[in-house]
């Protein structure tokens, strides 16, 4: 896998998707379903029904490039929510993709502006 730049989102096209669109129909998702721009730059992460396929659709300074994963054994912890997008972290995707929830209740919480005496 790379590693992610600074500022980078990861979203999740929450539902299921019809693992025969490329990168046409894809981005297509990414503008008119779930109202983001394709090329951001952003991770925009899409699986099937059966939970064992994940795509990711990203913008790559001059073209689109899509990331495939399937399993042969096993399924995603893919979360089920009522919202079309749920953004998650770099991180999170990892876990994702290491077939762990996204939610990991025993992992460090990330701190910021804590001042060390």
């Amino acid at each position: 896998m790379w590693a992610p730049a600074p500022g980078l989102k990861v979203y999740l096209a929450m539902g299921e998707t019809d693992m025969r669109k490329s990168v046409n129909g894809l981005s297509l998702i990414v503008c008119d379903v779930l109202d983001q721009d394709p090329f951001s730059g952003h991770l925009f992460v899409f699986c099937n029904h059966r939970r064992n396929i994940l795509k990711i659709l990203y913008w790559d300074r001059n073209g689109f490039c899509m990331w495939y994963k399937r399993l042969e054994k096993d399924r995603f912890c893919w979360p089920s929510s009522e919202l079309e997008l749920q953004e998650i972290g770099p991180r999170q995707l990892q876990w994702l993709l290491d077939g762990l929830e996204i939610e990991q209740s025993g992992a460090h919480r990330p701190l910021s502006g804590m001042i060390l005496s």
